[in-house]
């Protein structure tokens, strides 16, 4: 079903990684205009080339650091000016220190902190006028490991600051709803990206990590791609306050 979001003016973060690039040319496909950003200007720069190489309209400001609140407020001018509205938020952007609590330093825990949760509130702030004008969508990447934790994965600060984004969507959807504004998240379990790749190629990560997907097999980035569409849609037009697991069945057990 072609031109799900026709019209729509969509903002994704990460647009760099793997499922924010795969985000950026599925959201394109089906007919948004997209305004990408990213800290690494090279993968971005790959992100734009392939999206207008496929026919999809694309503006991206890189490197950007959407911790950073002048940024954000840079981005939303960017749609604005360029495409006069905004409909869609996809906080995808995000990034982590892994560590057992016996190694975690204060340091690394605030740092983690900052990159999945005030990353989220900054942009989200800055957006939000713009969003209200005729209502939209926001959609944020939480985390299985808001729900779980793995045996093998040192995911502590991790999984506090995605804990820490579903209950921030769930405001957002309150204080939305006098705006016309839906907020949702998506939670991935193991999804096979470029940070994860090389994990997967050691069996003391790779093994206790498949054993808890019921499909057994990492997700792949366009899998979380289409969640967001589908949530960054009037499809999903009755659909806030909720998150959505896509996870291969990983906390079902």
């Amino acid at each position: 079903m072609a031109g799900r979001l026709a019209g729509k003016v969509c903002l994704i973060t990460g647009t760099g990684g793997s499922i924010g690039r795969a985000s950026a040319e599925m959201f394109a496909r089906e007919g948004a205009k997209v305004v990408g950003c990213d800290i690494n200007a090279e993968a971005a720069e790959a992100c734009v080339k392939s999206v207008r190489d496929a026919g999809g309209e694309v503006v991206s400001i890189h490197p950007c650091d959407p911790r950073d609140p002048s940024m954000c407020q840079a981005l939303v001018d960017c749609a604005l000016s360029h495409f006069g509205r905004l409909d869609v938020l996809f906080n995808c952007a995000a990034d982590a220190h892994f560590a057992w609590l016996d190694d975690l330093t204060h340091e690394n825990f605030a740092y983690t902190l900052d990159a999945e949760v005030s990353i989220v509130f900054n942009l989200t702030k800055a957006a939000w006028p713009a969003l209200a004008e005729r209502g939209g969508a926001i959609v944020n990447m939480a985390s299985a490991s808001a729900w779980i934790g793995y045996e093998a994965l040192p995911g502590l600060a991790h999984s506090a600051g995605k804990g820490a984004v579903l209950s921030m969507t769930r405001h957002f959807a309150m204080e939305g709803r006098h705006h016309g504004i839906r907020a949702n998240s998506l939670s991935p379990g193991l999804i096979e990206t470029g940070a994860t790749r090389d994990l997967l190629q050691h069996p003391d990560f790779r093994d206790p990590m498949l054993t808890k997907i019921m499909l057994g097999r990492p997700g792949l980035p366009e899998e979380v791609a289409a969640l967001a569409v589908f949530l960054g849609s009037d499809e999903s037009s009755f659909i806030t306050a909720t998150d959505i697991r896509i996870d291969g069945g990983t906390t079902a057990w």
